[in-house]
């Protein structure tokens, strides 16, 4: 186990149970074990620090502190976004210590595609399923667990399978996105230098991904904040305390007012509207 000293401000629960991610599980000792693309971790926060154990504990200060974003200056992202908008302050606040975690491209691409009018519960049993059937299996402490498999692991995977696996009429966008990154017609690193917009583009001439699956790709996976992934959390807030309704202006009122901190703030708005009560 390491012990790594949280320097800015974090909320280990609210990052990891506010939606980004799928594959965790919550103990009764309130850890929780999450699932990496090469190694599983089991994680619990205590005061100021971070205690961490993994089956796999190579450089594990260095991929944990990177995962959860820690040493980004978040600080500054909100006082830019409160000075943005007053309105966002209390969004903001009560939001305080929630990261953006940093994902594995390939699999946050599934899960994004799969969680197309489909509920949390139900994207986790389907990527489980996915990765139980064809990814590697991982014994730690005591449980079973398996890491999601590769494109390349998943090249001759058929329809009826990913169809087996529960993901639903998203098995054909499954298996188009696997074809392609096996054909080499998909760099998934390319999407890390690519202007936003372009980015955008590129991700929604693939069936299976719109704007708000695209947005969470880029914001999830690569980081990018300029970006609108809007919910109907978010619908709610904009139409109660901003009078705007639409995706179209919502994303319109995102641009001018939050810039290139959009999604964080959307981020916010999502976590405060849900969780507030």
């Amino acid at each position: 186990m390491i012990k790594i000293k949280i320097e800015k401000p974090f909320d280990l629960e609210s990052t990891i149970c506010c939606g980004q991610i799928f594959r965790f599980f919550k103990n009764e000792n309130k850890s929780f074990d999450i699932i990496l693309k090469d190694r599983v971790i089991n994680v619990f926060k205590d005061d100021d620090y971070l205690y961490v154990s993994s089956n796999n504990e190579k450089d594990l200060k260095n991929v944990v502190e990177e995962y959860f974003d820690l040493k980004n200056d978040y600080r500054a992202m909100n006082d830019f976004l409160i000075k943005s908008d007053e309105k966002l302050t209390d969004a903001v606040l009560f939001s305080t210590g929630l990261k953006m975690i940093k994902q594995d491209p390939f699999e946050t691409i599934m899960a994004y595609i799969i969680s197309a009018n489909n509920g949390v519960l139900q994207i986790a049993s389907a990527l489980n399923n996915i990765a139980k059937k064809y990814g590697k299996k991982v014994i730690f402490n005591n449980k079973e667990y398996y890491l999601f498999p590769s494109y390349k692991d998943l090249s001759c995977v058929t329809l009826e399978d990913f169809r087996g696996c529960k993901v639903g009429f998203r098995d054909k966008y499954l298996k188009q996105m696997v074809n392609k990154l096996n054909n080499n017609e998909i760099d998934l690193n390319e999407f890390y230098n690519l202007d936003t917009n372009i980015a955008l583009d590129k991700l929604m001439q693939n069936a299976g991904i719109g704007p708000k699956v695209a947005s969470c790709i880029l914001l999830f996976a690569y980081q990018k904040y300029d970006v609108f992934p809007i919910d109907t959390w978010v619908k709610k807030v904009m139409k109660n305390d901003y009078k705007i309704i639409g995706e179209k202006n919502i994303r319109d009122f995102a641009k001018k007012t939050y810039g290139k901190y959009s999604a964080i703030a959307i981020q916010y708005l999502f976590n405060y509207g849900r969780n507030k009560n």
